[in-house]
């Protein structure tokens, strides 16, 4: 059997009989809202997310196959918190501070991509991208939570697939971020003021230096 394979631009979940999904699928002759159904069940996490989509129809039997696309996980998981860029100094400078349960949506998000036999395994691939990033998970080093992971603390967000953070939770993981942020910033400008104090000193040592390296005139008798 021959293949058509149709590629399109949908808004995560709200997938629509419009024009051009007309325009695009009518010539099939296949069932358009089977085909809406599923790309709106399997894009649903990428609400607010323009999302690549690849639909691949047996011209003959006008059976679908529909693959969704997605942002990197990097990026993915920058958008959780609006980050533009991760850490340039993943070990002393962090960007953010996510839930477990933010982590959970990301990895639900790219199981189609991820070479991962399963939600789990996932979740430890972002938490990698999370260090990585320098993003703390759980207001603690991302590779401390994926061996928490491990160790099964926490199976019970996992297997029930929680992507929802409480209000209570999301606002102590800000107040935490923000007292490390505080501190971070009071680090910086301490290492600021020496390196701008040892370039004093450096300018200030050189025409001494110079001074000494020049030359003694002979006197004329």
């Amino acid at each position: 059997m021959s293949k058509e394979i149709v590629d399109v631009i949908v808004e995560g979940g709200k997938a629509s009989a419009g024009a051009a999904m007309g325009k695009a699928f009518g010539p099939l002759g296949v069932n358009l809202q089977a085909i809406l159904a599923e790309i709106n069940e399997k894009t649903k996490d990428f609400v607010g997310m323009k999302v690549p989509v690849k639909v691949m129809v047996e011209t003959e039997d006008k059976s679908f196959e529909v693959e969704v696309g997605s942002p990197s996980v990097s990026e993915l998981i920058k958008t959780e918190i609006n980050l533009k860029k991760g850490s340039g100094d993943q070990a002393n400078v962090k960007a953010g501070n996510l839930a477990i349960e933010q982590i959970i949506k990301v990895s639900k998000m790219k199981m189609d991509s991820l070479l991962a036999n399963n939600l789990k395994s996932a979740v430890r691939m972002v938490l990698g991208s999370c260090q990585s990033l320098g993003i703390l998970v759980e207001s603690i080093e991302a590779k401390e939570v994926s061996k928490e992971v491990l160790e099964g603390k926490y199976d019970k967000e996992i297997n029930e697939e929680k992507t929802e953070v409480s209000s209570e939770k999301q606002e102590k993981l800000s107040s935490d971020f923000k007292s490390l942020a505080s501190k971070q910033a009071a680090v910086a400008k301490v290492k600021a003021e020496e390196e701008k104090k040892k370039e004093e000193e450096t300018a200030k040592e050189a025409p001494e230096e110079e001074k000494k390296e020049e030359p003694k005139k002979e006197v004329k008798k």
